[in-house]
């Protein structure tokens, strides 16, 4: 990897809800050493709103965000991802495109959101619980020395 700015994919099927949290915590957090992309195998076509409310909670915006296929990165012309990491069961399994420039890959299984099924607030609650675990573990991510960037030490942070 180089030593300027690090690009990093984060995939998961509908690129509507832990994806697009977790490219929008990189970038929050990540500052001049990391910049955030995200996409999904089958994007949903739209973000899930509560995704968005999650974001606006923590004073972490969420504009310009839209869900997209992970094609788009994988096409003559994308920025080169140096890592790509999967956040969630489905898109582990998934044959991926092949990346230009081999980044290090990493799977972070998380449970969808938008699987849930109750009130507003509740809800609420669980896409908080996503997005703090989705924080955690980048704030993990960002304190490795770059030495450490590799598949084995970010698998192991899940």
């Amino acid at each position: 990897m180089h030593n300027s700015r690090k690009n990093v994919l984060f995939l998961c099927t509908g690129n509507s809800c832990r994806s697009i949290i977790a490219e929008a915590l990189l970038n929050h957090l990540g500052g001049d050493r990391y910049r955030g992309f995200s996409a999904g195998s089958h994007p949903a076509g739209a973000l899930n709103p509560a995704a968005l409310r999650a974001l606006q909670r923590r004073s972490i915006g969420g504009q310009g965000f839209r869900s997209k296929n992970w094609d788009e990165f994988a096409i003559d012309g994308a920025p080169e991802m140096d890592i790509v990491i999967t956040v969630c069961d489905n898109a582990a399994g998934e044959v991926c495109p092949i990346w230009p420039g081999q980044p290090v890959s990493a799977h972070w299984g998380l449970a969808d959101p938008a699987d849930f099924k109750g009130n507003d607030a509740e809800t609420a609650a669980v896409f908080d619980a996503t997005l703090s675990q989705l924080e955690r573990l980048i704030s993990e991510f960002l304190d490795l020395p770059e030495a450490k960037l590799n598949a084995s030490e970010l698998n192991q942070l899940m």
